[in-house]
């Protein structure tokens, strides 16, 4: 099982159409796929149409031990793809999980337990706290969507470094790929950053190029993914091509 965290500390960069678009296209080629929503933000849970008010449990339930993981585990609109879902109640793990023995690992032992995925992907916060440092060590490797504007790069070595201290204090040993996102190839400046972008990073950049679209940014309004919303757009063939990279 594949465990594959989705981050940057950056907002705006597509964080989270990565994690439902690449999540719902694993799961259209036959991968049982769980996305887990760790940011409380929720917008991978709104993103896929489900009310993240109206929940019983969520991750926060799992995450202070109220719940086990497949107990708030849900289906989605798309076959073979399931949501763990969450809402701004998981803010308050922070503070809570703050003085725990071991609070790096919790999400790690609740996945420990969970069985009967090809694929689970974890939907991260803009931010390097305690729960992106729990998805990483939950992970076997990370993505990073890398917006191809101005400022990309701000910031990234504060990323790489914090995933280096994982791998050597926690014992992980996290593989990282990056996808360029909201590119424009009308625009010198995107053009410009992929090219830094493959050249500083070499080999671990994905092929695959999410481009600017208006399709991709509707599709969340409508809780759907982009496969299911308009599946003959480019963001659709991006994220098609992104699982087959994902998968080969």
């Amino acid at each position: 099982m594949r465990v594959i965290s989705v981050t940057n500390q950056k907002g705006g960069c597509g964080k989270t159409t990565t994690s439902i678009n690449l999540s719902a296209y694993l799961a259209k080629n036959g991968k049982r796929t769980l996305l887990i929503d760790i940011d409380p933000q929720g917008a991978a849970t709104t993103g896929l149409g489900v009310d993240k008010w109206g929940l019983d449990k969520t991750v926060y339930s799992v995450l202070i031990g109220e719940a086990n993981m497949d107990d708030v585990v849900i289906p989605t609109k798309v076959p073979n793809l399931y949501l763990a879902p969450t809402n701004i109640n998981l803010s308050g793990a922070v503070l809570e999980l703050a003085g725990q023995m071991g609070r790096e690992y919790i999400l790690k032992e609740k996945l420990n337990h969970v069985n009967g995925y090809d694929y689970i992907i974890i939907d991260t916060p803009p931010s390097l706290d305690l729960l992106t440092i729990n998805a990483l060590v939950a992970s076997t490797e990370i993505l990073v969507p890398v917006q191809t504007e101005y400022y990309a790069l701000e910031g990234m070595s504060q990323l790489l470094k914090i995933v280096d201290m994982v791998d050597e204090r926690l014992g992980t040993h996290l593989s990282r790929r990056f996808l360029l996102t909201m590119f424009d190839s009308r625009t010198k400046l995107s053009n410009e950053v992929a090219d830094q972008v493959k050249g500083h990073f070499k080999g671990d950049v994905f092929q695959t190029v999410v481009p600017r679209n208006v399709k991709l940014a509707e599709a969340p309004s409508y809780g759907e993914p982009i496969s299911m919303y308009d599946s003959t757009s480019s963001g659709a063939k991006a994220y098609g091509e992104l699982a087959e990279e994902v998968m080969a």
